[in-house]
């Protein structure tokens, strides 16, 4: 794996030079603000920095997992020295450049620890029945070493976040293909944060067309609260980016949704439709042909409505090779896993689709985000966290759900 840091005026900026660098497979893994120093730094412009990974051969990840280490290692070393009296000089700004993934780690290493060393009633109780079932002798068994508790920590960890049994123990196997035994805690959880990262790829936000404008579909079931995610979405676009914005409704179904959206619609200054027919898609393109973006809300039915399924893949595919389009389905995060395996088949059968997952606020845990992630295959794109329009959205971030997945805290 590569990880690697660019420096730009705007996240945009320093992603797009990466790519330009490394490829299209880059994975962002953090991006955070740069202060300027000196004595002329409130005249300079703010600058962002982005660090990035890209995944290679096994022999390659397992080095830059190890630089990673030294990295850790060395920043430890730093800090110590820090504790004696120095002159405090402009260098000492340096230490501000620390691996971003050290700065993800740091606490979340900590937390793990002293669970660790916790005493875990429960935990012991369903070890001591897994190994009934197994009916092997004590004396067989290997003896568990430190770093062998800890993976299972960070096993066990993933559990209580509800990712799946399969998932979490698929992620662990890959690990300790490529861990050492007795290696440093440090080392093992900079490894998995890693993998944990790439499998999430890199977010797929709505981008503009290559010529023309972008028809955007929104589906899901009912209650996901998709009609306020596409004004989040609109305002986004609307308001910070200047970009000229449509908002249809293809939801008959509901005259309540209906009428919402024509609010947003008329706070946001915007052009609001309600579509009947699959021609008035096409009337709409015609109308809105100067536009950046086309937003389409759809039924928000039942994902087992055969007869609802078949309108709504109709209106999707009436503009096939006319306009570049592109479809997400908004997915609650509190939604239970077997149902949301049932109406992400569902849907699939309609489109390739991109995710976005709503009320975050209302879980406390995010496994779900990688269950659908690995099962669907489908690239995340937004999540959302609360009714406030346009506010209680932003774009997925893996680095942070991933340290939330493996026990730590925003």
């Amino acid at each position: 794996m590569i990880i690697k840091k660019f420096t730009a005026k705007t996240e945009k900026e320093a992603i797009e030079s990466a790519r330009d660098e490394l490829g299209e497979g880059v994975v962002v893994m953090n991006v955070k603000p740069v202060k300027n120093r000196g004595f002329f730094a409130f005249l300079k412009s703010p600058m962002v920095e982005v660090t990035v990974a890209l995944e290679e051969e096994s022999e390659k990840y397992t080095a830059a997992v190890s630089a990673i280490n030294s990295v850790i290692a060395s920043s430890q070393m730093k800090e110590e020295e820090q504790v004696k009296e120095t002159p405090v000089t402009e260098n000492a700004g340096k230490k501000d450049s620390n691996s971003a993934i050290e700065e993800k780690l740091d606490s979340l290493q900590s937390l793990l620890e002293q669970q660790l060393q916790k005493p875990d009633e429960e935990r012991e109780e369903k070890e001591k029945e897994k190994e009934k079932e197994k009916e092997v002798p004590q004396e067989e068994k290997a003896e568990e070493t430190e770093t062998d508790k800890f993976m299972r920590l960070l096993h066990d960890t993933m559990l209580d976040n509800e990712v799946d049994e399969k998932y979490a123990q698929e992620i662990i196997d890959e690990i300790e293909l490529v861990n050492k035994p007795n290696i440093p805690f440090d080392y093992a959880l900079a490894n998995i944060y890693q993998k944990m990262i790439l499998k999430f790829g890199k977010p797929a936000g709505i981008e503009p067309a290559a010529n023309g404008i972008k028809l955007v579909f929104f589906i899901g079931p009912t209650g996901v609260g998709k009609t306020t995610t596409i004004a989040k979405i609109a305002s986004k676009f609307r308001v910070d980016e200047k970009k000229k914005v449509a908002l249809l409704t293809a939801d008959t179904y509901r005259i309540a949704a209906a009428e919402q959206l024509r609010t947003y619609a008329n706070i946001l200054e915007v052009p609001f439709r309600v579509i009947y027919t699959v021609e008035e898609i096409g009337k709409a393109l015609e109308d809105f042909r100067g536009y950046d973006y086309i937003m389409i809300d759809t039924a928000g039915h039942s994902h087992q409505n055969s007869t609802q399924k078949d309108n709504m893949r109709n209106i999707i595919h009436a503009v096939d090779d006319k306009v570049e389009k592109e479809v997400h389905l908004v997915l609650s995060a509190t939604t239970k896993y077997r149902d949301l395996i049932s109406i992400a088949d569902s849907y699939r059968e309609m489109a390739d689709y991109k995710l976005i997952f709503t009320k975050l606020d209302e879980t406390t845990t995010l496994g779900n985000l990688l269950n659908l992630r690995l099962y669907t295959g489908a690239s995340l794109s937004y999540v959302t966290c609360g009714q406030n329009v346009p506010d209680d959205i932003e774009d997925f971030n893996p680095q942070k759900t991933v340290k939330r997945l493996l026990g730590g805290k925003n």
